[in-house]
């Protein structure tokens, strides 16, 4: 590297991570994009003028989002030659920490995939990290009103996914261990009881393992999904496998027999399961291997 920085450099930007991890985490939906912006973040900070920088926040945020918006020009290139439906990558969420101090549903960073990188961030800083619009505006090196035009363009598409109130925890995890093993038994029935009639399944196997190449739609369509499933792959539930919180939502990892981490995670409305996300994708479940427990 040969790039050495001053302790109270460095502190400053420990200090200042979990922020910088929220930009990259929203801005490009996945751990391990986020966690290179912030090494090359790292890397400009040690070679700044310290001294001349009145706002370390502001500079690093600045940093992190240009960096993430050079990313996306490439992002969103692979994202449209993308072999079936596109997930963000999982995000344990179950500790109280800063970096996850907003909304990571899944809903809201699928809908940010629908914006422009320039809209996806002056969203963000704005609404989310409650940034001035002259900071926005320093970051993304556009005006004001450009700036306001850009966030509320942004809301307008995202409202539909801003967070219901959530379900209590104990709730959501009863609700999610039924659906865990009724989906792994073939119980039907229970299925049935547990889905919303107009029940959505994404499946994101990233062309490497199986999966559904378009969701499944409607109650009937995903319960036979589930209950095809089960039948291929034994009936019983899998042995290394417990019950988490990935963006917000009740979830399950779990060692598949086909030998896949699978994280599946579930929308609950009203007592029934309205979404179900199951990532695959092993680039994408790789950083979850560490809190799946080990087999008996």
């Amino acid at each position: 590297m040969g790039v050495s920085s001053h302790p109270d450099q460095t502190d400053t930007f420990l200090a200042v991570r979990p922020r910088l991890f929220a930009v990259a985490y929203r801005m490009l939906g996945t751990v391990s994009d986020a966690e290179d912006i912030l090494q090359e973040a790292f890397l400009r900070w040690q070679s700044a003028p310290v001294s001349e920088i009145r706002d370390a926040t502001g500079y690093l945020v600045r940093i992190t989002t240009r960096l993430c918006l050079d990313q996306l020009k490439s992002a969103r290139a692979r994202r449209e030659t993308y072999p079936g439906e596109w997930l963000p990558e999982p995000l344990l969420t179950e500790e109280s920490t800063e970096r996850l101090d907003h909304d990571v549903s899944v809903a809201l960073l699928l809908a940010l995939e629908r914006l422009t990188p320039l809209e996806r961030a002056a969203f963000l800083l704005h609404d989310v990290f409650d940034s001035s619009y002259e900071e926005v505006a320093a970051a993304l090196g556009r005006s004001i009103g450009t700036c306001r035009q850009l966030a509320a363009r942004a809301r307008r598409n995202v409202q539909q996914a801003r967070p219901r109130a959530p379900v209590p925890a104990e709730e959501g995890q009863e609700i999610t261990l039924a659906f865990f093993h009724a989906a792994k038994t073939g119980d039907t029935g229970s299925l049935a009881r547990l889905l919303s009639k107009d029940v959505r399944l994404i499946s994101d196997g990233g062309g490497k393992v199986m999966a559904a190449l378009n969701p499944i739609k409607g109650l009937d369509r995903v319960v036979r999904l589930l209950e095809g499933i089960s039948r291929k792959t034994g009936a019983e539930p899998p042995r290394q496998w417990r019950h988490c919180v990935l963006n917000g939502l009740p979830a399950i990892l779990s060692r598949e027999p086909d030998g896949i981490l699978q994280a599946t995670s579930v929308e609950i409305r009203d007592g029934l399961i309205t979404h179900i996300y199951v990532t695959r994708n092993p680039d994408k479940t790789a950083h979850l291997v560490q809190a799946l427990p080990l087999p008996e």
